[in-house]
């Protein structure tokens, strides 16, 4: 009897194993290695974002005599806060790091890249080699052919307002969201797609909009986006350490909607360069013109509830709080560049979670690192 219950096992086992071999790379993926972490670029072919010689960040003259009070901390435990640093003046007026992370420790960015890739487009707006936001984007992919009959411009993908058919669903092992993040065939899939309802009417977040978008700038650029992203930005800002983008498979592409990893000191130079309008040491490296268009509510969009979208601009997050007007990256895990213009400061959160509640459009936890900054920034 225990022979034959063990024959029966061991088929068994050898059928899901078999069925697990079998199966697509992204839903064998999926299913080994779980719920998306901050550290997947370990699981991840990764090309560098190379840095060159780094401009180090000043200290502010009350560098760490702030403290989080202790309402906020229960919030940033919560939600598994690893890194937070404040930037006043473009000095570190407080950074705090936790579970082991330093200001070395490299943490996925999720969706805060989209915000990167915008910055990118402005580059090569700038540069002329983008001759308008309103060019449709078949004039860089000519192999996007399921149009619908309509055009899809550039800027309707910034505004996240394509009409495209995807489900933007983190969940489901069956979601196109979970076949690009674990997938290895990201072009293919992309290319794929097919537009369902007219572009530039509905705001509708959506990670195969930036994904075309870096797709453009790979195009455009005749570079991968790493490469363009080190020469246009991480030089420029004079990172402290090279970042990885995540690919596809070896060799391949970046997974540009996400997945660009680095420290929070090198995130909140993005923040400070979008703060001073486009310039970092001196050097303006994104035009003043395209981040004031990027950091302008898309409010010629409805959202899906009717409502204006107030709230969203060129793949950047807005928001107001305590009076204050703020433009955001953030990620699904709780990753945020906050750029605050009144205060001259910059906020970068990164962690592990965020809240699933949110208070015009914004993740509730949002609210208590900005608290918590303010009162730092007030002192």
């Amino acid at each position: 009897m225990k022979k034959k219950t063990f024959r029966i096992l061991l088929y068994i086992t050898g059928f899901v194993l078999l069925v697990i071999v079998l199966m697509p790379t992204h839903y064998r993926r999926a299913i080994i290695h779980g719920h998306a972490n901050i550290d997947d670029y370990r699981i991840f072919e990764n090309r560098s974002v190379q840095n060159a010689q780094t401009i180090p960040w000043q200290h502010d003259s009350l560098y760490n005599s702030p403290t989080i009070n202790p309402a906020q901390m229960t919030v940033f435990d919560t939600f598994g806060t690893t890194a937070f640093v404040v930037i006043r003046n473009n000095k570190i007026l407080y950074e705090q790091y936790w579970d082991g992370t330093s200001d070395t420790t490299r943490s996925n960015s999720f969706s805060a890249a989209k915000s990167i890739i915008s910055i990118l487009i402005g580059c090569l707006t700038d540069e002329g080699k983008i001759k308008s936001l309103d060019q449709p984007i078949t004039d860089f992919l000519p192999d996007f052919k399921n149009t619908n009959g309509f055009t899809l411009t550039i800027k309707d993908l910034l505004t996240m307002s394509s009409g495209i058919e995807w489900d933007e669903g983190y969940s489901s092992l069956f979601s196109p969201t979970t076949k690009a993040y674990y997938g290895n065939v990201l072009n293919e899939q992309i290319l794929g797609l097919k537009i369902g309802s007219e572009p530039g009417k509905i705001f509708n977040y959506q990670s195969c909009n930036t994904q075309l978008l870096a797709m453009i700038v790979a195009k455009a650029s005749g570079k991968p986006v790493s490469e363009y992203a080190s020469e246009k930005l991480w030089k420029p800002l004079g990172a402290e350490h090279p970042a990885l983008w995540s690919l596809d498979q070896s060799g391949g592409v970046e997974k540009a909607y996400c997945c660009f990893n680095s420290t929070a000191r090198d995130f909140a130079r993005i923040g400070q360069m979008v703060l001073d309008s486009g310039q970092f040491n001196k050097q303006q490296i994104v035009s003043k013109a395209f981040l004031e268009n990027a950091l302008t509510p898309a409010t010629q969009l409805k959202d899906e509830a009717g409502d204006s979208c107030y709230y969203y601009g060129y793949q950047f997050w807005l928001m107001s709080h305590k009076g204050h007007k703020i433009a955001y990256a953030r990620g699904i895990l709780g990753q945020y560049i906050f750029i605050i213009p009144d205060l001259d400061a910059v906020v970068v959160r990164l962690g592990t979670d965020r809240s699933k509640g949110y208070l015009n459009h914004a993740p509730k936890d949002a609210y208590t690192y900005l608290d918590a900054a303010f009162e730092m920034l007030e002192k």
